[in-house]
């Protein structure tokens, strides 16, 4: 018979192992050091085995009491396997909190929270009664991506399942949430890395004129004077269509569906994106104008990649950085960091929400966010204009 201080120093080995108590339980302890007590048992002649709780949050005590309710169960004629799996489990009642959520986002944010939980929670725990589930494991389960060197996913994984126990005590699955103070126990994770972005005027027009001295494509070169005078992201730029281009009024409309939102705003046309259009974009959009095909089937794409039907390269314009001798200092994406930090500095504090609303940004709180989505076009325009002719001299 097994008493709690052998229990307590059994170690981890490279393989698992059991020892054994008395009535079929022993411990099992596993390599990664997690202990469960288990019951070997029978029912109409079949080996069955029952998880009764991990050491040490179970006890030898009250396991050896598990066991005697599961072997009164077994006189009754009832498999206590199958009295104890009336709830979810922990994969079940993941899915139910992801399938109640994923349809306000992105396909994006989806898949990345379903791959996490897949990857690094189902395998070990999913198949564990929730409410069974204690917060060692999920503690060990998140190290282990720690480990890995990821402790911004592993922080990600662990608010995922602070949120999947939430639900279920809401819909009265699970009595607690074992997940709500794992963060005290975990490293914090490290601070954003930044885009590179070129930060003075001066670097970014150097930055241009080298890029339009080289000798790649012509459409790369020119997209990329294009996003540097829209700061819009890289992406949006690719799915760009003349549609969406108003000359006459000098305004490119960018759909809401393009836009990065949540899934539940892509498809509300009030959180389309104006963008107003100084008069260096206007040049580079006139000249793509002008060498469309005047027969046939012009192509709806603006910036086309080497078919008429597909955008440009999604690497096209950073390979254009790293042959200019821009590696490291800057990628498509910077140039909103660029015309964030120039233009607050040039225009100050009563330009800050125009530049904010120019990037497709709202603000933090509910008047704040209902005054950038007032439009602010007028003085959008103006920040614009400034940086078009910053940019061009």
């Amino acid at each position: 018979m097994l008493t709690n201080a052998a229990a307590k120093a059994a170690g981890a080995k490279s393989r698992a192992y059991k020892m054994h108590d008395q009535g079929g339980m022993h411990l099992l302890v596993r390599p990664t050091g997690t202990k469960s007590w288990q019951l070997k048992y029978r029912v109409r002649g079949r080996e069955k085995l029952l998880t009764l709780g991990q050491f040490p949050e179970v006890n030898l005590s009250r396991a050896r009491i598990l066991q005697a309710e599961a072997k009164e169960l077994l006189e009754q004629g009832i498999d206590p396997s199958k009295k104890r799996a009336t709830g979810k489990t922990l994969e079940a009642l993941g899915r139910a909190w992801f399938e109640k959520h994923c349809r306000v986002w992105s396909l994006t944010h989806a898949a990345d929270v379903l791959s996490t939980l897949e990857r690094d929670i189902f395998p070990e725990l999913g198949a564990r009664l929730a409410g069974e589930v204690v917060s060692r494991e999920l503690l060990e389960a998140v190290r282990r991506i720690e480990n890995r060197g990821c402790a911004t996913t592993a922080q990600r994984v662990r608010q995922r399942l602070e949120q999947i126990f939430a639900f279920g005590r809401a819909e009265g699955l699970v009595d607690n949430n074992p997940a709500s103070d794992l963060g005290a126990a975990m490293l914090s994770a490290p601070p954003a890395q930044p885009f590179p972005a070129l930060t003075r005027i001066d670097d970014c027009r150097a930055l241009l004129q080298a890029c339009e001295a080289d000798r790649g494509r012509a459409i790369t070169i020119m997209a990329n004077r294009f996003l540097a005078l829209t700061a819009v992201r890289l992406g949006t730029l690719r799915g760009a269509r003349w549609e969406e281009i108003n000359f006459d009024a000098a305004l490119w409309k960018i759909p809401a569906a393009r836009m990065k939102l949540r899934k539940a705003k892509k498809t509300d046309p009030r959180f389309e994106h104006l963008v107003p259009l100084s008069e260096p974009a206007l040049f580079v959009l006139r000249g793509l104008r002008a060498a469309r095909p005047k027969s046939g089937i012009a192509p709806d794409l603006i910036f086309t990649g080497r078919s008429a039907s597909s955008p440009i390269g999604a690497g096209a314009i950073g390979a254009l950085y790293d042959r200019c001798g821009y590696r490291g200092r800057h990628v498509p994406h910077g140039w909103r960091a660029s015309f964030s930090t120039i233009l607050n500095e040039e225009m100050g504090e009563d330009y800050r929400f125009a530049i904010d609303a120019a990037l497709g940004h709202s603000g933090k709180g509910k008047v704040e966010a209902a005054y950038n989505r007032a439009q602010l076009l007028d003085r959008r325009r103006e920040v614009f204009d400034r940086w078009g002719a910053m940019l061009t001299g």
